[in-house]
């Protein structure tokens, strides 16, 4: 975690190597860029134990969690009411650095006055993801989010929830073994995918590649909408981002096929251009030397701030899983404990606080009412549209106090150096005065 803001972005310059370790960092230009820490970072965060806590979640506690909730019911009466609705958003949104609000603030009123700000878009960590994508420069972060906007109509994500149905879903995770399960010991969901073991050509038996990335779109808009808060109120700090853990085990250059590239290229351009700064760590083991020829031609295609973030590691990786994840939420395939018999294995049972009966029901309570809380959308973007209009307002009536200050003072100044030359033609006017007059 970084503390001070002189350790909060860390310079990376192009540099060499294989991917092995830390991951290669070089960009293709080879200038400077910014990495931003995680963007948890972003909020001031309570102060954690000094130990190091499992986040197992037989820890979460039912008394802590029922607990937690009625601290919502007694700031705003029922569970269900909007007031409690406001209070448990502001807790899951968290407190933010001032400074980032002041980007986001001039951000909001630059799309806003251009008129490409819709209302349900108007959302403050959707504008800090993308002003950190482009290290906060206005005019880049600006394209992307306007094409993100674009995106998201073109492909009507907002009725992928609704409308889209996986029923393919239990096929293609035999084929594909992948899911979220459990959490980091931060509290982030931890996303594991088994590609060693995916057969694509029954995959594509069972399924298109089209559906599939429109699953994946979906699982990414469940992990915004969902996951994040409910990760959030188990942790009980702000949590925004992801950890990865890809198996490559036996992976390697016959594993790129045509399909295999049309599909890592789209969930490749889906997750940078629409989902900016969810990945906070991504480890992928079990890298034998197929893989490591692989991941030079793989590598080209990110950039690099997500190779930064990108540990490849052998196959003795266990103690760097276990510094980052309890092993409680590890599979027993990765050197944990889990085995999730209940579920058929741990890739199946989409294990994590966002299936936590206490938290989904504090969830639930932001959308039981669909008027209600419709009704408090709409006004709270209202809301959010007149502060903007009056926030211009007191900056253009500054503007203009500040520029007919200016006229006063170059007034004020001008009156002074016509009151010494005055002063001097009333001097020469005595010194005529007193000289005698010679006809």
């Amino acid at each position: 975690m970084y503390k001070s803001k002189e350790d909060r972005d860390i310079v990376i310059s192009k540099g060499g190597g294989d991917g092995d370790g830390d991951g290669d960092v070089a960009s293709s230009s080879g200038k400077t860029k910014i990495l931003h820490p995680p963007i948890e970072s972003h909020w001031h965060l309570p102060p954690q134990d000094k130990h190091r806590p499992s986040s197992s979640m037989s820890n979460l506690g039912l008394k802590t969690m029922i607990k937690f909730r009625d601290s919502f019911k007694k700031l705003g009466g029922s569970s269900s009411s909007i007031s409690s609705n406001k209070s448990l958003k502001t807790v899951l949104g968290g407190v933010r650095d001032p400074k980032d609000e002041n980007v986001v603030v001039c951000f909001r009123e630059l799309l806003f006055l251009e008129g490409q700000l819709p209302p349900q878009h108007n959302d403050y960590h959707t504008l800090l993801r993308f002003l950190r994508m482009r290290d906060f420069d206005f005019t880049k972060a600006k394209d992307a989010f306007l094409s993100y906007l674009k995106w998201r109509e073109d492909y009507m994500v907002d009725a992928i929830p609704k409308e889209f149905k996986f029923e393919e879903y239990e096929a293609v995770k035999k084929c594909y073994p992948h899911g979220y399960h459990g959490v980091d010991r931060y509290g982030r969901p931890l996303y594991i995918e088994r590609i060693g073991m995916v057969d694509l050509n029954k995959l594509l038996q069972v399924t298109t590649l089209e559906r599939f990335v429109k699953y994946h779109v979906s699982e990414q808009e469940k992990t915004l909408n969902w996951r994040y808060p409910a990760c959030s109120i188990a942790a009980k700090r702000h949590v925004a981002s992801t950890t990865s853990i890809l198996d490559v085990h036996g992976v390697g250059l016959a594993n790129f096929s045509k399909p295999a590239r049309y599909l890592f290229m789209e969930i490749q351009k889906i997750d940078s251009n629409y989902y900016p700064e969810t990945l906070n760590r991504l480890f992928i083991v079990n890298a034998g030397s197929g893989f490591k020829m692989l991941w030079k031609a793989v590598k080209a295609f990110l950039d690099t701030r997500t190779l930064a973030k990108i540990q490849v590691l052998g196959y003795n990786y266990q103690s760097n899983l276990l510094d980052v994840v309890d092993q409680s939420n590890l599979p027993t395939f990765l050197g944990g404990g889990c085995t999730c018999s209940d579920y058929g294995g741990c890739l199946l049972s989409d294990k994590g606080p966002w299936n936590n009966p206490d938290i989904t029901e504090m969830l639930q309570a932001i959308t039981a009412d669909d008027n209600g809380v419709n009704n408090y959308e709409e006004n709270g973007h209202l809301d959010s549209d007149e502060g903007l209009l009056r926030n211009i307002k007191i900056k253009a009536l500054e503007a203009e106090f500040r520029e007919a200050n200016k006229k006063i003072q170059a007034l004020e100044a001008a009156l002074e150096e016509a009151k010494i030359v005055l002063k001097e033609l009333g001097q020469q006017v005595e010194e005529l005065r007193s000289t005698p007059w010679e006809g």
